[in-house]
């Protein structure tokens, strides 16, 4: 079985695990979906690329909110265009740091904050169960795709590990 088809297999599963979570919590599913996504396109893999997917996502969590409130501090319409213009040069330049490197995450986390009306207590735990949900999709794949290429003989010592 190739890698993409059994990553395909458990991106289903727990895809329609996700969605059953995010309801039962109360959590936007498809904030979730995007903390996925965000992993599924980080740059790194595993734990590293959880981890920068969460605080990427957070970060832009941080700023749309930072938009948010400085576009209505003054009643003008363009204010919120030029909060908007400076917040976004911002939300680029903070890749400097290693651990904020990955622009996407950042915009990914700014969206669905805008999409959630700054909900940003609903959006937060749903982009991070959402990423956590991405990384353990990606790996679950990689772990049935090695548990089903293996060689029949080696069935017994694969157990012993």
């Amino acid at each position: 079985m190739s890698v993409l088809v059994a990553i395909a297999i458990t991106t289903g599963i727990l895809s329609g695990i996700w969605g059953w979570v995010a309801v039962s919590l109360g959590l936007l599913s498809w904030a979730g979906f995007l903390g996925c996504t965000t992993y599924f396109a980080s740059p790194k893999d595993g734990v590293k690329g959880l981890g920068l997917s969460i605080v990427t996502n957070l970060s832009g969590v941080f700023w749309a909110l930072v938009i948010i409130h400085l576009s209505t501090v003054i009643g003008i319409e363009i204010i919120g265009y030029v909060v908007t213009a400076v917040v976004a040069f911002l939300m680029c330049v903070q890749a400097k740091k290693s651990w904020l490197n990955f622009i996407p995450g950042t915009f990914i986390g700014s969206c669905a904050t805008f999409a959630a009306n700054g909900d940003w207590q609903l959006v937060v735990p749903s982009l991070i169960l959402g990423a956590i949900f991405g990384y353990t999709m990606k790996a679950s794949g990689l772990w049935l795709q090695q548990k089903l290429n293996q060689p029949k003989g080696d069935y017994a010592a694969a157990e012993l590990d």
